[in-house]
């Protein structure tokens, strides 16, 4: 289903505020590795939002998700006064790992592998 205006607009806005929040909370750099938001679905009542984080070189990245999941009611409070005067409602955030460069990486090798495959069947000996 395609998102709405309003969907996106307060996707938009959830993600601006969050991604301020988790800089201010020092939660963008940990253990050598970064966290980021990299987008946020809003449901069309605007009552749930779902936050895809994505991490680079980070450890134990599904500790880190936990503990962010743990903050939760104290991350939707921030969100909530920052917010207050654009929003009735603050959505629940539900956090989830964004595994799109996971999965871009994964096809890139593969891609290079049916290449150097079809490369080699050129080059190989000819019957």
């Amino acid at each position: 289903m395609e998102e709405t205006k309003r969907q996106k607009q307060v996707g938009q806005l959830v993600q601006e505020e969050l991604s301020d929040i988790f800089l201010r909370e020092g939660l963008t750099m940990i253990n050598g590795g970064m966290v980021s938001i990299a987008g946020v679905q809003v449901t069309p009542d605007l009552m749930e939002a779902r936050v895809l984080l994505s991490f680079f070189k980070v450890p134990t990245p599904d500790e880190l998700l936990k503990g962010i999941r743990e903050r939760t009611p104290e991350l939707r409070n921030q969100l909530g006064r920052r917010v207050k005067n654009q929003l009735r409602r603050v959505p629940e955030l539900y956090f989830h790992l964004d595994d799109s460069l996971d999965r871009a990486f994964k096809m890139e090798s593969l891609f290079d592998q049916i290449r150097k495959e079809r490369e080699s069947r050129e080059d190989g000996p000819e019957n």
